[in-house]
């Protein structure tokens, strides 16, 4: 199958670490609530939405085993 949904290929962090802006592979910069309403409507691949224990909604990267495509190992841009 070949999936033509864009992927995120780099972040930015904030001060404290957390992911707060995306670029996809089509060179979007989306913010936080741009990047998770996108991933909710499936416009994103390789990535999913789920609750946290606080109750808000974060973006994560899909379990496929291969690590160095999580969030957290994307360059910064």
């Amino acid at each position: 199958m070949n999936d033509e949904r864009e992927r995120f290929t780099a972040v930015q962090r904030n001060g404290d670490g957390d992911l707060e802006r995306f670029q996809t592979s089509g060179g979007r910069v989306l913010d936080y609530q741009q990047a998770l309403e996108e991933v909710k409507s499936g416009i994103i691949a390789g990535v999913n939405v789920f609750k946290g224990k606080d109750g808000e909604m974060y973006i994560r990267s899909d379990a496929d085993g291969d690590p160095s495509n999580n969030l957290s190992q994307l360059p910064t841009f």
